[in-house]
């Protein structure tokens, strides 16, 4: 059995430091607005980002035949269990925001079991896939729909305790998207792909048709995006299709702001002015448009770079494994980091609405890093079955 992949641990370990230097330098409004220490946020990201590392050291000690299962069905069973049983658990335990219990209460911080069941999943379905499915050969979109059912049930099922008990249509669209993909590199055909695509699109759509907040959400971009798509249409037809200008996308607005501040070299750590109450918390969501405009456009890159990087050794354990379920597995585990990285990068600059999803290893949150954290520690773990230099 060869060793863990060490660029790999090395490039994820990269950007947790990175984070903790953006968390102090872009919470410093937020600390004057809650009362808090100029430190409080930037050595709670320290203490998640170190907790981090160490899982990831942890697991990529353990034996992949032996422990691969166990933490990947742990991760899938027990969170979903606490997602379930969160709608019931009374406000001491669980945190609750716009009605939404999504938070577990512990030692002092919160934890959020969705990141974790996000790796558990893909296990889940990478373990599954390897031995339920395989190449088409042929066979009709009827039987392939056949196979497909029991995932569409687990999917349906996840589906509406994230979207409709913790409202978090965000992660449901990259766990979708991640399942899609899945399903092609497993062995479905291009007509099934393009027939659950549909699927998952039309599903979205719905979600967002019912409820109101996220109406308001896509109005408020397209009230931004508007002008320069609308500019192709004749005026009898663009007329239809504009909203009113006062549902202004105030939070959008200041990030394309904000990136544009920085321009090429960026202001200089600690100078961006936009993280001073123009943008709520910059240190989460929006910490891309924060990066922009004290790094500019060579920090995005830099970070792009690693990222980058990153996906490739991810990508590469799963392409030198001789395992069904660590090829997929890695691949799911790529996917969900790249479309996670992509939706928020998206939603920042205007491109697609907000959906409120962390960037990977670099937003504050401890949930988000964790997870991340214990997918990347099982690649390294089924890394040393994959002869990596």
């Amino acid at each position: 059995m060869y060793c863990a992949d060490r660029k790999l641990f090395t490039l994820v370990s990269i950007l947790i430091g990175i984070s903790i230097i953006l968390t102090y330098s872009l919470s410093v409004y937020t600390t004057l607005l809650f009362g808090v220490n100029e430190f409080h946020f930037a050595i709670r990201q320290a203490i998640f980002g170190l907790l981090s590392i160490s899982i990831m050291w942890g697991l990529s000690l353990m034996n992949p035949d032996i422990w691969l299962n166990r933490v990947g069905f742990t991760l899938f069973f027990g969170s979903l269990i606490l997602m379930i049983a969160m709608p019931f658990l009374p406000e001491t335990i669980v945190s609750a925001v716009g009605g939404a219990k999504r938070w577990i209460k512990l030692f002092g911080f919160s934890l959020a079991p969705v990141e974790f069941f996000k790796v558990g999943f893909v296990y889940f379905l990478a373990w599954s896939f390897s031995r339920k499915l395989g190449h088409h050969d042929g066979m009709g979109l009827g039987k392939e729909f056949q196979r497909f059912i029991p995932y569409a049930l687990v999917f349906i099922g996840a589906m509406f305790i994230i979207a409709f008990l913790q409202k978090d249509l965000g992660q449901v669209v990259v766990l979708g998207l991640t399942l899609l993909f899945m399903l092609i590199f497993a062995g479905s055909s291009f007509r099934f792909f393009l027939s659950i695509l549909s699927a998952i699109f039309t599903s979205i759509i719905v979600f967002i048709l019912i409820e109101e907040h996220r109406i308001i959400r896509i109005k408020s971009w397209w009230a931004l995006a508007q002008n320069s798509v609308l500019e192709i249409f004749p005026d009898s037809i663009a007329e239809k299709l504009r909203v009113p200008t006062e549902i202004e996308p105030y939070q959008i607005g200041h990030s394309l702001n904000a990136i544009h501040n920085g321009g090429l070299l960026g202001t200089g750590l600690g100078n961006g002015t936009f993280k001073l109450g123009f943008l709520s918390e910059v240190h989460t969501d929006f910490i891309l448009a924060g990066l922009a405009e004290e790094f500019g456009f060579i920090g995005v890159f830099f970070i792009v770079f690693i990222f980058m990087w990153m996906l490739q050794r991810i990508f590469k354990v799963a392409n030198r494994s001789q395992e069904m379920t660590i090829y997929l597995f890695s691949i799911g585990i790529g996917l969900i980091l790249a479309f996670s990285f992509m939706v928020n990068a998206y939603g920042i600059s205007g491109i697609t609405p907000i959906k409120g999803i962390s960037v990977p290893f670099l937003s504050y949150g401890g949930s988000a890093m964790l997870g991340a954290a214990f997918g990347i520690g099982m690649i390294l773990m089924a890394s040393k079955k994959a002869k990596m230099d």
